[in-house]
């Protein structure tokens, strides 16, 4: 496991099914962490370098208010680990309604705009910084019936790598994380028929991102990372 314990990081939609294990794997590894979700509070994991943050990030008053409460605690956000999202379909293109439309873009385009820009700019004073951001296999692959859902994820890709090539100058690496479909209740619930022996641990996808966030992967950034396992 990698040793993060020098670093503060920032992990969004903590609270959800991965981003629950992904803040439980980060503070394994040591480090302190800052947990925003809607609604989360330092009882939903209570750890000592926990601290929870609620915020709504399709807002960018909560983004920037976020931000800054992370800043005046901890002086400085050495990673962001972007887990917020969600998911909507089952209509094809033509079919798909104004409101799946913008909640799509509002949870997994926007949400990161706001994100990335409100962290940026501190990562950028200091020098260094971490972002890892989880994508979708969608985004670079779309599929039937999920037209929304595929073209807010491709937006992230699109941030994400964008945020690589205009922070380099400044030491930051910015990279995104593509799975297939991930093995939580949720997915199970949406498609109960699937086999979900194939679908993606998300404890492999927390290792990932830690490693993501060592300094041994210091050199990857621009990088749209497949985690597509049995589902090739």
């Amino acid at each position: 496991m990698a040793n993060l314990a020098e670093q503060i990081i920032l992990i969004t939609g903590a609270k959800g099914a991965l981003g629950s294990v992904v803040t439980r794997a980060c503070l394994d590894a040591g480090a302190t962490v800052a947990g925003t979700s809607r609604s989360i509070s330092d009882a939903d994991f209570s750890r000592p370098r926990f601290t929870a943050i609620p915020a709504d990030l399709s807002a960018a008053s909560d983004a920037d208010r976020l931000t800054d409460a992370v800043i005046q605690r901890f002086g400085r956000i050495d990673s962001l680990v972007h887990v917020a999202g969600g998911f909507a379909g089952g209509s094809p293109l033509h079919e798909t309604s104004e409101e799946t439309w913008d909640g799509m873009m509002n949870l997994n385009a926007r949400a990161a705009f706001h994100i990335l820009r409100a962290v940026i700019p501190h990562m950028r004073k200091a020098k260094a910084g971490r972002i890892v951001a989880i994508g979708s296999r969608s985004g670079v692959q779309p599929a039937p019936d999920i037209a929304a859902y595929s073209a807010s994820k491709a937006a992230l890709v699109s941030l994400v790598q964008t945020a690589a090539l205009e922070n380099r100058d400044a030491g930051i690496t910015a990279n995104v994380i593509l799975p297939g479909t991930i093995d939580t209740q949720a997915n199970r619930k949406f498609d109960p028929t699937a086999g979900n022996s194939t679908w993606i641990a998300p404890e492999r996808l927390a290792a990932l991102i830690l490693f993501l966030l060592s300094e041994g992967a210091a050199q990857i950034t621009g990088a749209a990372i497949p985690v597509y396992g049995a589902q090739l």
